[in-house]
């Protein structure tokens, strides 16, 4: 007799099975290329006089929702972390939501997917690796990556955009950073974007 919790490990298998065989029948992406070969051309059309591309700037206006417990997750702590005034070392995991409006019920457009750590025993900073995934419109499948430090009790900061992929191929730019509301309580806090990047 199969134990319940074998039954459920088997259940579990079995889903990604299906995952992993609908993604291997559905390889394209919008805006993301999955020949090699396609990439390769692309990179020689940056040099290539004859076919030069031509760099354009693509401009984003969102809300980041980050919902403590929800969303977010805390992955580690340090052993100084319950005693800091500043939360150090404490490490966060998010897969938070990116709307078109301030709302948490506003139309979702995308994911903040990555982590971010509060990295100051003075101040409440965090260092943040984070992909910005669209998931709708003429850039899904698409997504810019932000690395930086990011000074959350200041109101308004910004952080670079150091890459990209799919439509974002070797995107450069900057995140400007608005609070528009903070739960001291929860911890929850909806964070206004201003997103410009140059990419080709």
């Amino acid at each position: 007799m199969i134990q319940p919790k074998r039954e459920l490990k088997m259940a579990k298998l079995g889903i990604f099975a299906i995952l992993c065989s609908i993604t291997m029948a559905f390889p394209v992406v919008f805006g993301v290329a999955d020949d090699p070969k396609e990439v390769e051309e692309w990179f020689h059309k940056l040099t290539n006089r004859h076919h030069h591309l031509e760099q354009k700037v693509t401009k984003f206006h969102f809300y980041f929702q980050d919902l403590v417990g929800i969303t977010t997750a805390v992955v580690a702590q340090s052993n100084a972390t319950a005693t800091s005034p500043t939360f150090f070392g404490e490490v966060f995991m998010m897969d938070n939501p990116l709307t078109v409006g301030p709302s948490q019920a506003s139309k979702v457009i995308g994911r903040a997917q990555g982590l971010y750590g509060l990295s100051s025993m003075e101040n409440f900073c965090d260092i943040v690796a984070m992909n910005l995934v669209f998931t709708d419109g003429p850039y899904n499948g698409s997504a810019l990556t932000v690395l930086g430090y990011n000074p959350v009790s200041q109101p308004k900061r910004e952080m670079p955009v150091i890459g990209g992929s799919g439509v974002f191929r070797m995107a450069r730019g900057v995140a400007l950073l608005n609070t528009y509301y903070f739960n001291f309580t929860l911890g929850n806090t909806t964070v206004e974007y201003n997103v410009i990047v140059q990419h080709y």
